[in-house]
């Protein structure tokens, strides 16, 4: 019986030592956040902030045409086709789990989109994370990692902030939340970070992403957050966002300083989420 305990232990010891070296190998972990800029098909890595003097209002005529969607590393074969369709007439993109692959930065440098995106962490040595992207780059752009407490695999979030042509600042939070947690402590820790970064904002500003809410716990502590910055939740019709299996809803955007005229989530079969898609106004008065 001693010599079988010896063994089965050695067995295990064995299985889990493969599966962190073959981890060590698959991913690799920053130890703080970095963005990936992109400008005129140039990538560079940066700091966890970066700032833009040069950049033009992101708004035209004071429309801002918004899409939100977790695009599942573009494991699907249309992803891209869809995002191209989604993106169409519009002025901001904010996307979970990209995956920063060959295909993807071609996309991005074809349509003139600049972007950042948050590196997460790397697999065979392509970055992973959220990313934004619009017509010119961000005033200022800020990346923040929370790593998973069982899987130590980071999710991201990106905080951007651009001109409006009535002489107003926009904030973005785009997030993609801890996901496999006991509790709601690491998922708390995350967006209480992200509301410190814009409490003492005073314009306009949009809060979306993949929140991981799939539990009643976390959809209250997100309420919570966007309580205290005084949002607004984004209405859809239809909508057809992904669901947990309890019906709660797992992608959100909320905001506020915007009017909003109409929003949707329709259904795709390019990435187990299906896409938001919103209407913004902004104000008219300088």
């Amino acid at each position: 019986m001693k010599k079988r305990l010896i063994q089965a232990s050695l067995f295990f010891a064995i299985i889990l030592v493969t599966v962190f070296s073959a981890f060590q190998i698959v991913f690799e972990v920053p130890e703080q956040a970095s963005l990936l800029v992109q400008h005129d098909s140039n990538w560079s890595e940066t700091k966890q902030c970066s700032g833009n003097i040069r950049t033009k209002p992101l708004d035209e005529d004071g429309a801002i045409n918004l899409l939100v969607w977790n695009i599942y590393k573009q494991n699907r074969d249309t992803a891209l086709e869809k995002l191209s369709t989604y993106a169409n007439n519009a002025q901001l993109l904010l996307l979970q789990e990209a995956s920063l692959t060959d295909d993807l930065k071609e996309w991005i440098a074809s349509r003139n989109w600049d972007s950042n995106l948050v590196r997460a962490f790397d697999v065979f040595d392509t970055s992973a994370g959220v990313i934004s992207l619009s017509a010119s780059l961000p005033q200022q752009a800020c990346a923040y990692i929370e790593k998973e407490p069982l899987l130590r695999l980071p999710k991201s979030a990106l905080y951007t902030r651009y001109p409006l042509n009535n002489g107003q600042e926009l904030a973005v939070i785009n997030v993609h939340a801890v996901n496999f947690t006991i509790g709601t402590e690491t998922f708390h820790r995350q967006l209480e970070v992200l509301k410190q970064a814009v409490s003492k904002h005073q314009g306009p500003l949009i809060l979306a992403g993949d929140f991981n809410t799939w539990s009643g716990e976390r959809l209250k502590e997100l309420e919570n957050i966007a309580a205290a910055l005084q949002l607004k939740e984004v209405v859809y019709t239809p909508d057809n966002r992904k669901t947990f299996i309890n019906g709660l809803p797992l992608d959100h955007v909320y905001y506020k300083n915007l009017t909003l005229i109409k929003a949707k989530a329709p259904v795709t079969d390019a990435s187990d989420h299906n896409p938001i898609l919103v209407q913004f106004r902004t104000d008219s008065t300088l």
